[in-house]
């Protein structure tokens, strides 16, 4: 094992103290720069933990989504062939027959059996008529016409919605009702379309106190401070810790009960949780939910559930106040697809936002009328989801809104992958490599991390005060908190391992933790970064016993 020179590193106290005014996403191009410096000096290969882009890609649903190509292609050709270098649209007639003939001649082709179930699936189990099912993804995957309805093509959203309630809400559809779904370009455009449009309708308005749950991904934080919005933030924080010291992640009682007050008006979080990677204990679930029925009942709840795949039995908010809660998901981490940008909003159709819509004062109504009086004669009774719809292309261009169909086109094979999985084992395979990185990681380290089922592990936040407290003493731990800035040990990982990992202060976690993430790197890399954080450890407590005549 190589041993970190004790000498410090080249960033300054003072720089590091700067630097921690940053976004750790900021942070980390100053990081990767060192690291980069340190593998070309010969150190060997930087490990950059601090992106969450997985390094798995699910292939069926891709060979599929090329397979359809091919198809449409040919259909394509089949409706117009007067030149060899155009085609037509693909023609609705029997459509599924012939998509049979073609599955048929290329059974052998991976992807032709998840084509197979899915036609099946649609006919089957959602009772689509053949043609119209086939025709939608056929004519979706050559993408040569705009997404008609903007909002979501109609069989696709659900196909999709199947999912998020198999994936989302432990496959119960909540007494509620259905979702209304809007496909988007990833869930990042998700949040921004939310933010947006709850402003513009005055769900939220500047210098409304809002909740956010913390630890959280450093956006969320970011940009309820920005002008447009300019909210009163409320801090929840998951600050419970186990019999051993070990974070639980996990709110008191005392930090939800604050979401009783009326005057806090919406609360955000990511469930399971980011960077800590845990989900909101079932308990949790339901006091939300009482406090929304008995003491909150306006309470806009914004949820951004992108890692729960990664849980098995995960149950979002959606599920739990499903009149409330505006959900987000994403596609891009589970199937590896953050450049594909799929993702996806959902609104219980019978929710509290279109009653609130109904409650403004006439003024407020007026307003809001005229500015959607140009794609509805009865612009007061636009519902909020469409109003998302209208507000991602400033409602003037509402005519072309919509996700590309193409994207629309593989966000449903992976649905239906998903949804074909009875037995769940790409699920399964996904958590399992997860899982073995993870020992890797806590094996280099020289901890046993207690056995979580709340855990997704997708990211590990380590607070290395607490485990070095737990490894040297309090005495250690405090000396080492007031010599240090929190962003010292990721700074020598970077300028001596070629290690970058992200602070997790910045994501307003305690501030002498890292973010690591568990997806994006080979197995033995993981036990390598446990090593390095062994090391440093051990420098820390060297100088200490050094200055202390140890």
């Amino acid at each position: 094992m190589t041993t970190i020179d004790p000498a410090g590193t080249k960033t300054s106290r003072d720089e590091e103290h700067q630097l921690l005014q940053l976004s750790p996403f900021e942070i980390k191009n100053r990081l990767i720069e060192l690291a980069d410096e340190n593998a070309q000096a010969g150190a060997g290969q930087m490990l950059n933990a601090g992106r969450g882009n997985p390094n798995w890609v699910a292939t069926v649903p891709r060979a599929a989504f090329g397979l359809l190509l091919r198809f449409a292609l040919e259909e394509s050709n089949r409706a117009w062939s007067e030149w060899s270098v155009l085609g037509g649209m693909p023609a609705k007639g029997g459509i599924a027959e012939r998509f049979t003939a073609f599955l048929t001649t290329n059974r052998h082709e991976t992807g032709a059996d998840l084509l197979t179930g899915s036609v099946a699936y649609g006919v089957d189990r959602l009772g689509f008529d053949p043609d119209t099912w086939v025709h939608e993804l056929t004519d979706a995957v050559i993408g040569d016409n705009y997404p008609v309805p903007d909002r979501m093509l109609t069989c696709i959203e659900q196909v999709v919605h199947e999912y998020i309630v198999k994936e989302m809400c432990a496959g119960t559809t909540p007494a509620e009702g259905r979702f209304d779904l809007f496909a988007t370009e990833g869930g990042t455009a998700a949040m921004c379309y939310i933010f947006d449009t709850a402003i513009i309708n005055r769900l939220l308005k500047p210098g409304d106190t809002i909740a956010i749950m913390t630890p959280i991904f450093t956006p969320y934080l970011e940009i309820p401070h920005l002008e447009r919005y300019q909210f009163n933030v409320l801090e929840l924080q998951a600050d419970k810790v186990d019999q051993d010291g070990f974070h639980t992640w996990q709110y008191p009682d005392a930090e939800i009960d604050k979401l009783a007050d009326p005057s806090v008006k919406a609360l955000f979080c990511v469930n399971p949780s980011n960077p800590p990677s845990v989900m909101l204990a079932p308990e949790t679930l339901n006091r939300i939910a009482t406090i929304v029925k008995e003491k909150n009942k306006n309470l806009t709840v914004i949820t951004d559930d992108v890692y729960g795949t990664f849980v098995n039995g995960f149950q979002s908010l959606m599920a739990a106040v499903p009149r409330n809660t505006i959900g987000v998901y994403s596609f891009s981490k589970y199937f590896g697809c953050t450049g594909w940008r799929l993702g996806v909003i959902a609104v219980n159709q019978d929710n509290v936002f279109d009653e609130m819509l109904a409650a403004h004062d006439q003024s407020t109504k007026d307003l809001l009328n005229k500015r959607y009086s140009t794609i509805t004669l009865e612009p007061e009774k636009l519902r909020f989801i469409d109003r998302l719809v209208a507000d991602s292309r400033q409602v003037a261009l509402n005519h072309t809104a919509g996700l590309s169909t193409p994207q629309q086109t593989q966000m449903a094979l992976f649905s239906l992958q998903a949804l074909l999985d009875e037995g769940d084992e790409y699920k399964h395979i996904c958590q399992s490599i997860i899982a073995r990185r993870m020992n890797a990681l806590t094996k280099g380290m020289g901890v046993n991390l207690p056995h979580d089922p709340h855990s997704a592990h997708y990211y590990t936040e380590l607070d290395l005060l607490s485990w070095a407290e737990r490894n040297w003493g309090a005495e250690f731990a405090a000396w080492m908190q007031e010599t240090y800035e929190p962003v010292d040990p990721i700074f020598r990982l970077a300028e001596k391992g070629s290690i970058v990992l992200l602070n997790g202060g910045g994501f307003d976690g305690p501030d002498w933790s890292v973010r690591v993430s568990m997806a994006n790197l080979p197995m033995d890399a993981y036990e390598k970064i446990g090593s390095w954080l062994w090391e440093i450890g051990q420098e820390y407590k060297a100088e200490f016993d050094k200055r202390n005549g140890g």
